[in-house]
């Protein structure tokens, strides 16, 4: 009996942050250029090779991949969605794990050679089918902004509601009613005020902070 061929299997990272300074209103995703064939020199996501005598499941891998490459640790991990066929990988039949991560703006303090944060309103070309995986991570986090706590996970440990809004509408694209938006997020209880603790921004008043009340993601009772 011949042995089955086994495809390439891989895990790919969407790693989304808000790009800087704040009135700049994109997402942006981390992309870098492939160092070897196939699509040498062409921009992908980052991503790595399942280890199988290290990893435990594939979020491992993924967080492998992110600690490895990248020296961070993302506050949110989803898995996104499994593509594969014979056709996406010239070296033949391959599966990549697709996941998307969110990260405050600033943890990577240097990016590893040929990487850059690109707004996904303007992605080149990218390696692969990886264009694919990008827009379908990014209709799942408008998606979800609408009904959960995701786009927090983009922000500090502390924060201001104003900032808190900020953030919901950037990942949006869109502007909720301020006033119906701060009802609707005290009443969901995700955040809780930080005791003592107010904003140094010397432009306006001192602003309570908050954090979020856990580290796990909340579903909303309600859309925004």
């Amino acid at each position: 009996m011949s042995e089955h061929l086994r495809p390439i299997a891989t895990v790919d990272i969407v790693l989304f942050t808000l790009a800087e300074p704040a009135d700049d209103d994109g997402l942006q995703v981390l992309i870098a250029e492939r160092a070897q064939e196939p699509f040498r020199g062409r921009p992908a996501l980052p991503g790595g090779y399942v280890h199988v005598d290290e990893d435990a499941d594939t979020a491992g891998t993924a967080r492998r991949v992110l600690a490895g490459k990248l020296g961070v640790q993302a506050p949110y991990l989803e898995q996104l969605y499994s593509f594969g066929s014979r056709t996406r990988d010239p070296r033949g039949w391959s599966i990549s794990i697709a996941y998307f991560a969110m990260l405050p703006a600033g943890r990577i303090t240097t990016l590893p050679a040929g990487a850059r944060w690109q707004p996904v309103a303007t992605l080149p070309v990218l390696a692969f089918d990886h264009a694919e995986i990008v827009a379908r991570a990014l209709a799942r986090v408008r998606d979800k902004a609408t009904y959960s706590s995701l786009p927090a996970f983009l922000l500090d440990e502390s924060f201001t509601l104003p900032q808190l809004y900020a953030v919901y509408c950037r990942v949006l694209g869109s502007r909720p009613d301020p006033a119906s938006f701060r009802r609707k997020i005290e009443a969901q209880g995700f955040i809780v005020p930080v005791p003592g603790a107010f904003s140094q921004d010397r432009s306006s008043r001192p602003a309570q902070l908050y954090r979020l009340a856990g580290p796990e993601l909340r579903a909303f009772d309600r859309t925004i």
